[in-house]
C-alpha cells in the first residue's frame, strides 16, 4: 500500500498539465493505464493554437494559455483561415463579428488574400476570416514539459496502471489497480479522458455525459509540395481543416464518430472524404497517403470542459472534457482546476468564471 494526497487518474495532456501545478504544494502521483502517457488523443493532436477553436465558450482558456505557450517556446507562428463559399458570406462575417467582440485579432478577408496563403485555391472560396495568431503547437515538447515539471517537484508517474476500484474511507480513497496494487488518497482526480465517465462510475460518481468522438488525419503527399508558409485552413461549415507538415499536408474531415473508449483507428471511408472534400477547394494532386491515425476527443454535452468537486461525491475532482481543445488550453485549465483543488486561487486564469466549467452545471 503506498499512499499520496492527490492521485490523478489520466496523464495525457489534462492530467500531466494538472500535476505540473499541484505537484510544488501537494504529493501527487498520476495513474497511465498505457504504458506511456499521453498515447491517446495527445499523442494524436493536428497541433495547433487557434483563438477561436472551440468557440466562445473555450476563447478564455485558450486566449488565456497563450503566453505560457509563446514564453516557453511551444508556439510556431501559422495563421488561420477560415473559407467560405459566397453563400457562407452571412456565416463568415458573424463569425468575425462574435470573435472581435471577445478581443481575438480575426479579419474579414477576400479572395485575393485568400489566393496569396491558399495556391490553387478553387473559385467558389470566395471569403474567410483571417487569424493572424493561429500557431503551431509542439505537442511532444509541451506534454514532456509538465510530466518533467511534475517529477522535478516530487510527483510520482505510474504508467500500466489501470484504475479499477476506488473506495471511500474516512478523510479519503483507497484505490485497486490493475495487477492488484492498492492506493491511498485523500482526493481522486479524473482526467481520464475518454474514460471520464467509466472512471466516475469506478468511483460512485454519476457520469456527465462525457463522449468521446473519434477525429481522422491523414498525411498526404501532393503536387505541388504543401508550402510550409501555408497556414491552417478551415472550413466555416466544419467540413474539413488542413494544415502543412514538413512538406506534407495534415488533413482532417472534421469528423467526429461517437464510439466507445478505445485505442482508436481511422476510418478508410473516413480518408476518402477527407480527400474528396481536399480536391474540392485545391487543384492539387494527392499522390500518396502516407499516414492516417485517429484519436478520440470526449465532449460534455455543452462541449466546455468540466472542471471542479462532484458535489455528491466527496474527494472526487473533475478535469476532464476537453474535446479537441485540451492542449491550447492546458495551461490556463490546469491552473483554474489546481486553484479549484488546492484552494489557491486561480493564478493564470484569473477573471475566469469557474461556474462555467463546473460539474454541478449538469445536475
Amino acid at each position: 500500500m503506498s499512499r499520496a494526497q492527490i492521485v490523478i487518474v489520466g496523464a495525457g495532456m489534462a492530467g500531466a498539465s494538472l500535476a505540473a501545478r499541484i505537484a510544488p504544494h501537494a504529493s501527487v502521483v498520476l495513474l497511465e493505464a498505457e504504458d506511456q502517457p499521453g498515447y491517446h488523443a495527445t499523442g494524436r493532436s493536428a497541433a495547433f493554437w487557434e483563438e477561436t477553436y472551440g468557440g466562445p465558450g473555450v476563447f478564455p482558456l485558450t486566449e488565456k494559455s497563450g503566453p505560457y505557450l509563446r514564453d516557453n517556446g511551444f508556439l510556431a507562428p501559422r495563421g488561420a483561415l477560415n473559407i467560405g463559399r459566397e453563400s457562407d458570406r452571412a456565416k463568415v462575417e458573424a463569425f468575425v463579428r462574435r470573435f472581435e467582440g471577445l478581443g481575438a485579432g480575426i479579419e474579414l478577408v477576400e479572395r485575393d488574400v485568400m489566393e496569396a496563403r491558399v495556391p490553387g485555391l478553387r473559385d467558389e472560396w470566395t471569403c474567410a476570416s483571417w487569424g493572424p495568431s493561429c500557431a503551431d503547437i509542439d505537442v511532444g515538447g509541451l506534454h514532456s514539459h509538465f510530466l518533467a515539471l511534475t517529477k522535478r517537484h516530487g510527483g510520482e508517474v505510474r504508467v500500466r496502471s489501470r484504475l479499477v476500484a476506488a473506495g471511500r474511507r474516512a478523510g479519503g480513497w483507497t484505490l485497486g489497480l490493475e495487477g492488484g496494487s492498492r492506493l491511498d488518497c485523500e482526493v481522486l482526480v479524473n482526467a481520464a479522458g475518454a474514460w471520464a465517465d467509466p472512471v466516475a462510475r469506478i468511483a460512485g460518481a454519476a457520469p456527465r455525459g462525457i463522449t468521446p468522438l473519434r477525429r481522422t488525419v491523414a498525411q498526404l503527399r501532393t503536387v505541388p509540395v504543401a508550402p510550409g508558409t501555408l497556414p491552417l485552413t478551415l472550413d466555416i461549415n466544419e467540413g474539413f481543416y488542413f494544415k502543412p507538415e514538413s512538406g506534407r499536408i495534415w488533413l482532417s474531415p472534421h469528423d467526429e464518430t461517437p464510439t466507445a473508449p478505445c485505442d482508436a483507428a481511422p476510418e478508410e471511408m473516413d480518408v476518402a472524404v477527407a480527400i474528396d472534400r481536399l480536391q474540392g477547394v485545391v487543384d492539387w494532386k494527392v499522390e500518396a497517403v502516407e499516414r492516417k491515425w485517429a484519436g478520440l476527443r470526449s465532449f460534455a454535452p455543452d462541449r466546455l470542459p468540466v472542471y471542479g468537486f462532484d458535489t455528491k461525491v466527496p474527494g472526487f475532482f473533475w478535469c476532464a472534457g476537453q474535446g479537441g481543445f485540451g492542449i491550447q488550453t492546458a495551461p490556463a485549465g490546469a491552473a483554474l482546476a489546481a486553484g479549484l483543488l488546492l484552494g489557491t486561487g486561480p493564478g493564470m486564469a484569473d477573471g475566469i468564471d469557474p461556474a462555467t466549467y463546473a460539474p454541478t452545471r449538469f445536475e
